[in-house]
């Protein structure tokens, strides 16, 4: 969330799975790209920091729960669940052929 704050230019879409965006504070208002925020639906505590953390930022964004899915994913068929609902948000947000910049490590 942060290098997607400071670094608008290059981060034209997000996906979180099962992270922490509130860690990132104070930068979740600067972020622009769209994002999506993936969480498991028996992971109360992160539901509730990722509630929060989408509360402060101003982009377009999404919550996406996965039913009966812990912290880790590790039920039969979460993790193909999350490929599925991410691999729909890059597609409608990342345009094919768009001139985007090379990817580089941020550090």
């Amino acid at each position: 969330m942060v290098a997607a704050a400071e670094q608008p230019s290059m981060i034209h879409a997000v996906v979180s799975r099962g992270g922490r965006p509130d860690l990132a504070g104070p930068t979740l208002p600067k972020v622009k790209a769209p994002t999506l925020l993936i969480v498991g639906g028996d992971d109360y505590e992160v539901i509730r920091l990722n509630r929060d953390a989408l509360a402060k930022m101003r982009c377009e964004k999404h919550l996406s729960i996965v039913p009966g899915a812990t912290h880790l994913f590790e039920e039969p068929g979460a993790l193909e669940r999350v490929s599925e609902i991410a691999l729909n948000w890059f597609k409608h947000h990342l345009k094919r052929g768009a001139e985007l910049e090379p990817v580089h490590e941020l550090g």
